[in-house]
């Protein structure tokens, strides 16, 4: 047994000796190379008998937990697994038999013994201690009264963010902190569209329904759009826009539909719509009551979104999120997929008639100045920024709010135009009536790095020190959330510019400074100690990984050695967007943090027989382009986060101050690891949060199937309800006679690997 122990013992050390001899190289840590020598030291002691091996381990257990604690202080999840193989070793090598047959307790023995005490206990301690948990309250008094002039009836939901201002915030009140931990499922349907075998990875359910009148309205990730009785869940109608498969697509999702009632044809078929934007580009009308096609809508109830579009290739354009309907008009954009081809159509948006389906206006990011249709034979510029995500409008103010992307590639600026370094990244507000740019405030410069603005920005009025300001909440992928005046763009939380990194590959080139708001989730730089695994052999694995890749921070330029992207292109924030309270004038979100590794390859070092282009990540072609780029999570050789957790939490701030009230973890690895075990890390998500009057926040979205509610003052966890999947969409609220009910979609997410289902639950309180 002697033998067996000093050869695990010289294994570890070897590994430790040469990972850290090349780590020390690297300029990093020197604790591995120490380590490594020390292991050999022991595993020679063991195997000549000698008891000094428990002293020199005993020496091993206490140098770690001193370099572990100077490194990650009182935090267990980078403190315990740094310690955690050693420590076992060490109660090994207390056993007689380990180190060869002695009885009683000598030095050595002591010595380990106590190291080993001391370590556990330390790590005892740890359990006790959180440092990422950040307790506070955000204010509860109301600043303004509530909304009462909304044109949506309190108890419904008429656009994807309830109103055309995109708050994700419900006026109920029945569901409240102090009952909310009754809610009980009160009707489940299942839509019967599943993740097929031949979908495309990015297949996923991301709807948040309506609720118009008695009836819900959604769509399913393969374009089915469907009625059901808010109050039972009973199907009353469905449509089948019969989508062709198509590998191409980067995206099979769809996030809602959108809504229309026209008082002048009361009484009349389609006097009120449902429009379903669909992942072959097209928008169809229905007629809200039956699901009949309207057939005065476009060309026999279709509106073709190839119309003008250059470079038509199925599959390389559609629309995934719900158009917005205001003033009269749908308002379309749509999603063009990232890095597969330098000739990409247009990311114009287009405006038409809500009745008739024809086009009033267009804009075109890369021809910005002309909004006029265009003509038989004209096609939009090529390959512009497009926004694939939900827009906002105000009526009022005439205008509509759009977050916008990139062009592709999106690691690649050389060639983008004037026209696409002023739009690219920006939420810009265009003229309702005749689709020309109002304002343009620009969120990442000369973006290199696929952070497009990719989340419906919120509208309210916030009182400030010169009255009330109408307002506009933009989150990005980044962790910034600006607070701009929605008139002008014009930052009411302060933006400044700070340097950014340079070093661009030959012929490229980086912007000398980046924004930053005020009111920001932007994480610290990663360092050294912030790599993370199980043990301390995929933490080396990590460190190695980190200290070989390129990383300066934030905005570090793509590179063909690798480059470490933090916060990385999941987002911060995503389509999800947080949910603001305008009686309160404070935020809900989900920020999450996860670093991602952009890699550019050579197009002519891509094999012909290389798997390309079979989702976000992994490595995309950028066909005619000068190199395809490798996309992937920052991940250890066990596949786990290289950073340490928590990689997802849940927070509060106030948008008048800018100031971050709380922040907690949020979420389990229960559905990720291979022991279904309940263990709070604080996960990744994506989707979005609710609030409601009644003080409360519902969230979905992480990659834990749970619905849960949380109290918006402190962050508390008051209520969590199991999902039979994936919760990857945004819920909503509304209520059938005085009955409040909440709705959750849960059907799971491709790419990130939760549970598929096609399920639509809906929660309310016993008895009412």
């Amino acid at each position: 047994m002697p033998t067996a122990t000093s050869v695990l013992l010289f294994l570890i050390a070897l590994f430790l000796g040469i990972g850290g001899g090349w780590l020390i190289a690297l300029g990093g840590s020197w604790y591995y190379l120490i380590a490594g020598i020390a292991f050999a030291a022991a595993a020679i002691l063991v195997f000549r008998r000698r008891q000094g091996a428990r002293l020199v381990y005993a020496g091993i257990i206490l140098g770690t937990l001193g370099w572990a604690l100077w490194e990650v202080g009182l935090d267990w999840w980078p403190l315990g697994t740094r310690g955690g193989v050693v420590v076992l070793l060490g109660l090994w090598l207390l056993t007689p038999w380990a180190v060869g047959q002695r009885s009683g307790w000598d030095l050595g023995r002591s010595a380990l013994a106590l190291a080993v005490l001391v370590s556990v206990g330390v790590a005892g301690a740890s359990l006790l201690h959180d440092p990422h948990d950040m307790p506070g309250r955000l204010p509860s008094d109301p600043v303004t009264p509530a909304a009462a002039e909304s044109p949506v009836p309190p108890g419904e939901w008429h656009h994807y963010g309830r109103t055309l201002h995109g708050q994700r915030y419900s006026p109920l009140d029945q569901i409240d902190t102090a009952n909310v931990g009754q809610l009980e499922v009160a009707w489940t349907y299942r839509t019967g569209d599943m993740m097929r075998p031949t979908d495309v990875t990015e297949t996923t359910y991301q709807v948040t329904p309506l609720k118009v009148g008695d009836l819900l309205y959604l769509c399913t990730p393969h374009n089915l759009a469907i009625a059901l009785d808010a109050a039972t869940g009973e199907e009353r109608w469905r449509f089948d826009p019969q989508i062709p498969e198509e590998q191409d697509r980067q995206h099979q999702t769809c996030r809602g539909v959108s809504y229309h009632a026209d008082p002048a044809l009361a009484g009349q078929a389609c006097a009120t719509r449902v429009f379903l934007p669909t992942a072959d580009a097209r928008l169809i009308a229905l007629d809200a009551m039956t699901g009949e096609v309207c057939p005065g809508f476009g060309e026999n109830g279709t509106v073709n979104l190839w119309a003008n579009m250059p470079h038509q290739k199925s599959g390389f354009y559609y629309s995934t999120s719900p158009p917005v309907v205001a003033a009269g008009l749908i308002v379309v954009g749509g999603a063009v997929n990232d890095n597969y081809a330098v000739e990409a159509p247009s990311g114009v948006i287009r405006a038409y008639d809500v009745d008739s389906g024809a086009l009033i206006w267009n804009w075109d990011s890369g021809n910005p100045d002309r909004t006029k249709p265009l003509g038989p034979g004209e096609t939009y510029t090529e390959n512009s920024p497009n926004s694939w995500s939900v827009f906002s409008a105000d009526e009022e103010l005439g205008m509509v709010y759009v977050p916008l992307g990139n062009r592709t590639p999106d690691q690649l600026g050389k060639g983008r135009s004037e026209a696409v370094e002023r739009f690219s990244s920006s939420i810009t507000a265009l003229d309702l009536r005749t689709g020309q740019v109002r304002w343009v405030r620009q969120t990442v410069h000369h973006d290199l790095w696929d952070m497009d603005v990719p989340a419906q920005p919120s509208l309210l009025d916030i009182a400030t020190s010169d009255g009330i300001v109408p307002a506009l909440v933009g989150p990005t992928k980044q962790g910034d959330i600006y607070v701009l005046d929605r008139r002008s763009g014009e930052p009411i939380l302060p933006v400044r510019e700070v340097p950014a990194p340079g070093g661009a590959i030959e012929g490229e080139f980086t912007a000398p400074t980046q924004p930053v708001s005020a009111l920001s989730f932007m994480p610290d730089p990663l360092e050294e100690a912030d790599m993370w695994g199980v043990s301390l052999f995929d933490q080396l694995a990590c460190r190695l990984r980190f200290r070989s890749l390129r990383y300066e921070g934030r905005y570090t330029p793509p590179s063909l050695e690798g480059t470490i992207v933090y916060p990385g292109n999941f987002g911060t924030f995503n389509w999800g967007s947080v949910a603001v309270d305008p009686v309160r004038q404070v935020m809900f979100g989900m920020p999450t943090y996860l670093a991602f590794t952009s890699t550019l390859i050579p197009s002519d070092q891509i094999g012909p027989d290389e798997k390309v282009n079979t989702g976000e990540a992994g490595l995309n072609l950028n066909e005619g382009g000068e190199y395809g780029v490798i996309m992937q999570p920052f991940l250890s050789p066990l596949g786990l986060p290289c950073q340490a957790p928590p990689w997802g939490y849940v927070a509060g701030a106030d948008l008048r101050t800018g100031e971050i009230a709380w922040h907690h973890k949020n979420g389990t690895i229960q559905d990720m690891a291979p022991v279904p075990i309940p263990l709070e890390l604080g996960v990744p998500g994506i989707g979005g949060p609710i609030i409601t009057a009644g003080g409360v926040a519902f969230l979905a979205a992480a990659v834990d199937n749970y619905l849960r509610a949380y109290d918006l003052t402190t962050g508390e966890q008051l209520w969590q309800a199991r999902l039979p999947a994936g919760g990857q969409a945004t819920p909503m609220t509304y209520t059938v006679g005085d009955r409040q009910f909440v709705v959750q979609v849960a059907g799971g997410h491709g790419s990130i690997g939760t549970d598929i289902g096609d399920h639509v639950i809906a929660y309310a309180l016993p008895g009412t």
